[in-house]
């Protein structure tokens, strides 16, 4: 079967990648292969034993993360020498969705002020694991250890899902898997309206394509190098019209001036583009960072002023607003949530406490059988 081409546009992040480095663990993979086969004009390197794709630019600074910036341009095939499918890292002090990761790979050629990978990396260039036979083969093992479990995986935890996909075509392999795997839902989560190879397939709606959304401050200043909110609502609203079910997540909710009416006017046009009966859940999630971070982001990106707000130590390790302001944005969200959104659609909370949950929609989970009893019934077939 001949290669697909590479077609890049705007809203693409594949167009910001200027290098490919093939270290010599992905020789040989049939998906090294295809990569390399639809990435013309992006020049390729092999590297020998040892090296890395810093060792051919000599012009970056020697420190993480000053490297970042353009390290984000340069992308490393490699093995993936452990496993793919985890557990959300989450912490028993908030409520957990049971969320599964499926890591296809590391970090992202968009640059989010927020970022929590910039403190949790600490290699700056774009990863991406060849080794899909292994990935596939732990999937078939998990559902079978466990076949009665529903499972929620999504591949967007230390990257975009879609950030690559038209030079990587995972996303197809992936949700033809899913397709044909009842029990197993897959959520390919982006910040990018890249989604041109999963227009053909069927997916028996296994699979759920999601954006992460903001306000529209928010997104212009603070999401740089994404896709508008114009952009993804329309990627959104083309999947729903494919029969694709949705889902979206505002996270982080970041305080700024004006965020009340930020928030409405997205959740306006979120409703005007995609139908309310194909969203499967919407999580809200207001911002929360490793310590470490507000060094790295403000050094970085000088100009943002979100990270100089009052923050708290939260029972996890990160900076929280305080809490009578988490409660504040999230009761705004959900009520402009609840008058669109249709019965069906769970709206929750990611990783806030019992009391946060009560304050804001009246109840807990534990109350309606746990978050994790909610999510799997939003996504019953």
């Amino acid at each position: 079967m001949p290669i697909p081409p590479l077609h890049t546009h705007l809203n693409d992040p594949v167009s910001l990648i200027s290098a490919i480095f093939v270290d010599q663990e992905a020789l040989g993979f049939p998906l090294t292969e295809k990569i390399l086969a639809r990435a013309a004009g992006i020049p390729i390197t092999f590297l020998r034993a040892g090296e890395t794709p810093l060792s051919h630019q000599k012009d970056f600074p020697t420190l993480y993360p000053e490297q970042l910036g353009q390290g984000k341009r340069l992308l490393l095939l490699t093995k993936n020498r452990g496993r793919f499918l985890k557990a959300c890292p989450a912490t028993r002090e908030y409520c957990c969705c049971d969320y599964q990761v499926l890591n296809i790979g590391m970090n992202c050629p968009m640059d989010c002020v927020y970022c929590i990978l910039q403190a949790y990396l600490n290699t700056p260039w774009l990863t991406f694991f060849v080794n899909t036979e292994d990935l596939f083969a732990e999937l078939i093992q998990a559902q079978a250890e466990t076949p009665a479990k529903v499972r929620r995986i999504g591949t967007g935890e230390f990257t975009d899902s879609m950030a690559l996909d038209s030079l990587t075509g995972l996303s197809r392999d992936l949700v033809d898997f899913f397709n044909n795997r009842p029990g197993m839902v897959l959520e390919l989560k982006t910040k990018s309206g890249a989604i041109d190879n999963l227009l053909d397939l069927g997916h028996d709606g296994r699979t759920i394509v999601a954006w992460s959304l903001n306000a529209p401050k928010i997104i212009r200043r603070e999401e740089l190098k994404t896709a508008s909110l114009t952009e993804r609502l329309k990627a959104a609203a083309r999947c729903a019209s494919l029969g694709y079910r949705l889902a979206f997540h505002f996270d982080p909710v970041i305080f700024h001036d004006g965020w009340q009416e930020g928030y409405r006017e997205t959740i306006r046009m979120l409703f005007a583009a995609a139908p309310a009966d194909k969203i499967t859940w919407i999580s809200i999630g207001a911002l929360r960072y490793l310590p470490t971070l507000k060094d790295i982001a403000t050094s970085r990106f000088p100009g943002s002023r979100f990270f100089h707000e009052e923050f708290i130590l939260g029972l996890d390790g990160k900076k929280r607003y305080f809490r009578t302001l988490r409660v504040e944005m999230y009761r705004l969200i959900v009520e402009e949530l609840r008058q669109r959104a249709d019965p069906a659609t769970c709206i929750y909370l990611c990783m806030e406490s019992d009391e946060i949950w009560h304050e804001v929609f009246g109840y807990t989970p534990t109350e309606k059988g746990g978050l994790p009893a909610m999510l799997d019934q939003a996504a019953a077939f």
